[in-house]
């Protein structure tokens, strides 16, 4: 077994052999071949629909690197001299991909791995409450090569050395949306996970959706590399955008974050900074003390649209704090979360749930009670066995040690040219959506002290 000893000298030894930086395109809005996919068309124009205090947010994720780290780096003190930068901002858990998975699904399901999964259609995402005010999203991947695309990752020519041999600059598990079957069993949702060079088009015909999120590739993300060549990317493409008002106008609100900090020893504290027109003049350089989380992104959202929710972590007020600049606007009162209260989010694979194969627990119906920070109700698909509540099911299975897989692994409607890894599981959908997480996560958490993940 690989120790965690080992596993933390990889990134020192990545940064010692980090390529310069070079840009990818001619400018954030030009197209290139480096990008791989072509342009699919520019999305079509929405009619705004307008926020409390924005009408466009933004999302853009960095990785794994300790807050500390990306204090001394420049394009990060610069961006927040621009911004609020957000102190006390932390990662649900590790590794990468359950933070994505939360950010839109309002749960990482007990996931502790990078593995392959398609989360059932019958599971509700941001997208589900987006839609339903018929506010405009789009996920744009750089690298991704066509719309659409459900591959474990993509490899391709080396950008930044010919001579070198291929590289995977896209990986799945940092696409938040195509880790739901209710987005990509959908093919006009589906076709709202765009590329880079789409992102340009849709830029310059100003058809920016009102809800975005934006992955970096594997380099430019300081995955593969450092926070020093994140911050030359950051320099090349995000810093032109501020300027351009087709991206950021006065209503414009961008989040700057971390998947999760870099040392597992410590709990997971990320820089994250507010950026965008719509952040006042009076705040811009300043810092908010309040304690956030990634499920954070989704109640300031769900506050600032008077959207539903998705009775989930959204609605745990713990976990949950609305970004405070808005929360002052409009009158929601987060909760004081410091010092010993703020939860251990370093924690990994003790979570029970539907992803989690020794700690398995199938899908469960949301807390239908639950009030978000949007005041609207709860969202449930219509297939979702609404009666599968906590009080009636049992606790977590060890499927390991049964020599089975959770249903969720593997992807079974992968085009032709991905590159999945071998098959763990059975590569089919979960055929129960609808048992709960909820009462076992309240025993398993009480036992560890901490409990931020109960509904």
């Amino acid at each position: 077994m690989i120790s965690y000893a080992f596993l933390a000298l990889i990134p020192a030894v990545l940064a010692a052999q980090a390529p310069s930086f070079s840009a990818p395109a001619g400018g954030p809005t030009v197209a290139s071949s480096n990008y791989v996919g072509q342009n699919n068309g520019t999305l079509t124009k929405s009619p705004v629909v307008a926020g409390k205090v924005f009408d466009r947010f933004t999302q853009i994720w960095i990785e794994n690197t300790d807050f500390a780290v990306a204090s001394t780096s420049r394009a990060f003190i610069e961006l927040a001299k621009q911004g609020i930068l957000l102190t006390q901002s932390y990662a649900v858990t590790h590794p990468s991909e359950p933070n994505y998975a939360a950010s839109v699904g309002g749960d990482f399901w007990g996931m502790g791995d990078d593995n392959l999964y398609n989360i059932p259609s019958n599971i509700s995402t941001v997208f589900d409450l987006l839609e339903a005010k018929n506010i405009s999203w789009a996920a744009y991947q750089e690298n991704l090569p066509f719309d659409g695309y459900q591959g474990f990752n993509f490899t391709q020519p080396n950008y930044l050395n010919s001579s070198a041999p291929p590289y995977t600059y896209y990986v799945r598990k940092h696409n938040p949306p195509v880790l739901y079957d209710s987005v990509t069993s959908v093919a006009e949702r589906n076709t709202r996970i765009r590329n880079f060079n789409d992102f340009a088009a849709d830029v310059n015909a100003s058809a920016i959706p009102q809800w975005n999120f934006i992955t970096p590739n594997m380099i430019n993300d300081a995955h593969d590399t450092d926070i020093d060549f994140a911050s030359d990317w950051l320099e090349f493409w995000l810093v032109p955008l501020l300027s351009n008002p087709n991206f950021n106008d006065n209503k414009t609100l961008i989040l700057l974050t971390f998947d999760e900090n870099e040392n597992y020893a410590i709990n997971n504290q990320i820089y994250s900074i507010l950026l965008g027109g719509a952040v006042p003049d009076s705040l811009k350089g300043t810092n908010d003390s309040t304690y956030y989380t990634h499920y954070s992104t989704l109640s300031s959202v769900e506050a600032n649209w008077g959207l539903g929710s998705l009775g989930r972590q959204d609605t745990n007020k713990t976990v949950s704090n609305v970004y405070k600049f808005l929360a002052d606007v409009v009158g929601y009162k987060n909760l004081d979360v410091t010092g010993n209260d703020i939860p251990l989010t370093n924690l990994t694979t003790t979570i029970p749930g539907p992803l989690n194969p020794n700690l398995y627990i199938p899908f469960s119906a949301p807390n239908m009670n639950a009030t978000g920070a949007g005041g609207g109700a709860v969202f449930a698909a219509p297939s979702l066995n609404l009666s599968a509540t906590p009080e009636v099911l049992g606790g977590p299975v060890n499927l390991t040690a049964l020599n089975q897989t959770v249903p969720a692994s593997g992807l079974p409607n992968s085009s032709s040219d991905s590159s999945p890894p071998s098959p763990s599981g059975s590569g089919g959908s979960s055929g129960d959506a609808t048992k709960s997480v909820a009462g076992s996560f309240a025993v398993a958490l009480a036992a560890a002290g901490a409990a931020l993940f109960m509904l």
